[in-house]
């Protein structure tokens, strides 16, 4: 009883939380303290629960049944585990940033934005601990509404166009292709239920596996597989807080979390390896991976390289899960961390940048790292982490991820994921060396020029700090991934 009762305050604090940020909204101070101390609380909750969970603790809630054997229900376990411990962290260091940045730059709406932003980490939880494929699709189409008035924040014609594309996408796929993988899944077994293993063997024939694995692969539009991507790139019009709330903390994990689960809990890795069943459809992800990348290099706005950036790295994590083996999914389920406090670093810098100075392009950061040298280096850190180089992090994902490829004879596949590596060199390492090393063109100089404030400098400085202390203490999300792993 007690462990339900955990289970349903880290559902339903942050519905309190953004309640108690409309009630507050004459107040900006107390309004801010709300959201502080909800994501605080949120972070601490979701540690306490690992911290039970990998004791041994079951964590289970069924709230009712509408159709008969089919319950909304929620279930702790290792894969949900990881994600909701990495979005429980994030929203407080975002919850910091975003207080920092709205203020910085005088945002309008913010009371709009907090508590919106509260609801999509809700909906966010909702997905983790999903016990069923119905559970799963009424939280990720809630984490689409809740997100879309962030995108369409600016209330501007880019905004609104921003906003059509986002939700067009997103509900079109997860409507037409998402849903009705879902229902061909209950057709075939008579359960929606997640069962370590999977529960499609001995319910379809493997020859037709891969059409139903192709339904989930692109009706999960937010993995932003090509060429269900374009709302990603769309999304760029929202402020930066959003951006980050949008590639590392909920929506495009979210996506990706979604696919990992349908892989290990509805199809299960040893079917998908015994049968082949993602077969030519691992080369989309392939694709993705380093056509994404050669766009990013083309993208002068540093918002859009990033994002661009992020719809390559999701394909990472796509391309380990349907690898299916053990190696290939730990990589995959460590790349949800691990790029998450990498990625959302970068653009935490890119809205400091824009916060200090309005400059949106990368071709004008010539020399600026002289005067925001903790922007930059924080920077820095991220893109090495992205790299997947040592002492950072990300290289532990992109190892196993390696070892995936090795490990089901799939070479190519590993030199898919070494020529990104050099790619991700290419479009990320130049940002912070010309801020250091470049001159400013024409007359220009950043005399007057400061770092952000300092919520937006404390919030880098912890997720650049993150990345490090990942490398030498990954054991948390490692230990999650390799229980996860372990039943398929």
């Amino acid at each position: 009883m007690i462990n339900a009762t955990l289970l349903l305050m880290i559902l339903l604090l942050p519905l309190a939380a953004a309640v108690g940020i409309v009630i507050t909204r004459s107040n900006p101070d107390v309004r801010e303290r709300v959201t502080l101390i909800a994501s605080g609380l949120i972070a601490l909750l979701v540690m306490i629960m690992a911290s039970r969970f990998m004791g041994g603790e079951n964590f289970a809630l069924n709230v009712f049944e509408p159709l008969p054997g089919i319950a909304i229900a929620f279930k702790v376990e290792a894969l949900g585990m990881l994600f909701a411990l990495v979005a429980g962290l994030l929203w407080v260091v975002t919850s910091i940033y975003a207080i920092g940045y709205m203020r910085g730059h005088n945002e309008s709406n913010q009371t709009r934005f907090f508590a919106a932003f509260a609801v999509s980490i809700s909906a966010t939880m909702g997905i983790a601990f999903s016990a069923n494929l119905l559970t799963l699709f009424l939280f990720y189409e809630l984490l689409t509404l809740a997100t879309w008035p962030l995108v369409t924040h600016a209330g501007n014609e880019d905004a609104r166009q921003g906003g059509r594309v986002y939700l067009g996408i997103l509900l079109g796929t997860s409507i037409g292709l998402f849903l009705l993988g879902i229902l061909v899944t209950w057709s075939l077994t008579g359960s929606v239920d997640f069962e370590p293993g999977g529960i499609l063997a001995g319910h379809i024939d493997p020859a037709w596996a891969g059409l139903l694995y192709a339904l989930f692969l692109f009706g999960i539009g937010k993995a932003a597989v090509m060429p269900f991507h374009r709302w990603l790139p769309a999304a760029m019009v929202a402020p930066t807080p959003v951006s980050a709330l949008l590639h590392a903390v909920a929506v495009v994990k979210a996506g990706v979390f979604t696919l990992l689960k349908v892989t290990m809990y509805i199809f299960g890795g040893e079917f998908i390896l015994t049968n082949d069943v993602t077969g030519g459809l691992i080369w989309v992800a392939a694709a993705t991976i380093l056509i994404a990348s050669m766009v990013a290099m083309t993208k002068d706005n540093l918002k859009a390289r990033l994002a661009y950036s992020t719809v390559s790295q999701l394909s990472y994590i796509v391309l380990g899960t349907m690898m299916a083996s053990k190696a290939g999914l730990i990589g995959a389920s460590m790349h949800i961390a691990m790029h998450a406090f990498a990625k959302i670093t970068l653009f935490f810098a890119a809205g400091a940048i824009f916060v200090a100075t309005h400059k949106k392009l990368v071709s004008e950061l010539d020399g600026l790292g002289r005067a925001m040298p903790v922007t930059f280096a924080a920077f820095f850190i991220g893109t090495l982490s992205i790299i997947g180089l040592p002492p950072f992090g990300g290289m532990w994902s992109k190892w196993y991820l390696g070892l995936g490829a090795v490990e089901t004879t799939q070479l190519v596949l590993l030199a898919v994921l070494m020529i990104s590596s050099l790619l991700n060199i290419v479009y990320l390492l130049p940002i912070p060396i010309r801020a250091f090393f470049g001159k400013p063109s024409g007359r220009e100089h950043y005399t007057e020029i400061a770092e952000a404030p300092r919520p937006i400098l404390l919030a880098m400085v912890i997720t650049s700090a993150a990345c490090i202390i990942f490398f030498f203490y990954p054991d948390p999300f490692y230990q999650l991934a390799g229980l996860a792993a372990g039943g398929n």
